[in-house]
């Protein structure tokens, strides 16, 4: 056998057991209990405020004609 043969058998190998750990991981996890979740309900409200404001700034930016005549001409 070439080490090429060995190299791609254990690639194979590995490509097959690794799901299969996974779903035998999975079937240990349990799901935590939620609590304080409302503690960020503001936080979205926040985040839609700053993207409006880049917003009209970005459009503000691109608007400007630049055409300022300079004073030492």
């Amino acid at each position: 056998m070439s080490i090429k043969s060995i190299v791609m058998g254990a690639a194979a190998a590995g490509l097959v057991a690794t799901p299969i750990a996974v779903s035998a991981n999975a079937a240990e996890r349990t799901a935590a209990p939620a609590e304080g979740e409302q503690g960020l309900v503001g936080s979205g409200l926040i985040i839609a405020g700053l993207a409006a404001a880049a917003v009209i700034a970005g459009i503000i930016i691109i608007a400007d004609d630049d055409d300022d005549d300079a004073v030492s001409a």
